[in-house]
């Protein structure tokens, strides 16, 4: 029986990445590459969009031949529709639009703070998990209820990630990998 693959793409901030992976969510490919900035420099949506633009044709690539298949064995294109930066959103929105047309697959537009949660599901195998969902620009505290997934609290002033993301800044920190995981580098 052929297993369900779904090319995806994610490009809500600083990193674009394009995966391939499963119904069952086993992760076939997952190549990435994430928008350096100078230490201390925060990322403009204009830029960051630029820089996806960049390297999204050379990550389909790779995901594909990582996952030793080709776009006939895709059964559908997914996309983060967001939240996230706008100009950099439109990257991944529009390329999965222009494969969608060539390679005659739909479309799975997906919540940015829905697939988190669902792949920390799939990883811990937890059935109905309440989460503290901390990612850029949200901190909240969600759960499953009446088939859905519900914002049960969240931060009214900075959210977690943008919070380190600012220190790290005043640090003079670099973004690559990740700000949160620099700071916990300082001694």
């Amino acid at each position: 029986m052929k297993k369900m693959i779904a090319l995806g793409f994610e490009g809500s901030a600083n990193k674009i990445g394009v995966g391939v992976v499963t119904l069952d969510g086993t992760i076939l490919s997952n190549p990435r590459h994430t928008y350096i900035t100078p230490p201390g420099h925060g990322f403009l949506p204009r830029e960051t969009a630029q820089h996806h633009l960049q390297h999204v044709l050379p990550l389909i690539k790779a995901a594909l031949k990582t996952a030793e298949i080709t776009p006939d064995d895709i059964d559908c294109l997914c996309y983060t529709k967001g939240p996230g930066m706008g100009a950099p959103l439109q990257v991944s929105a529009i390329v999965v639009r222009v494969l969608s047309q060539l390679w005659k697959k739909p479309i799975v537009a997906v919540n940015h703070c829905v697939a988190h949660i669902e792949m920390g599901r799939i990883v811990t195998g937890a059935d109905d998990p309440v989460v503290l969902y901390v990612s850029g620009g949200n901190t909240q505290v969600i759960a499953y209820s009446e088939g859905r997934y519900r914002i049960f609290g969240e931060t009214i002033d900075i959210a977690v990630g943008n919070c380190l993301d600012r220190f790290a800044r005043v640090l003079t920190l670099s973004n690559d990998p990740s700000p949160g995981y620099n700071i916990e580098q300082v001694r």
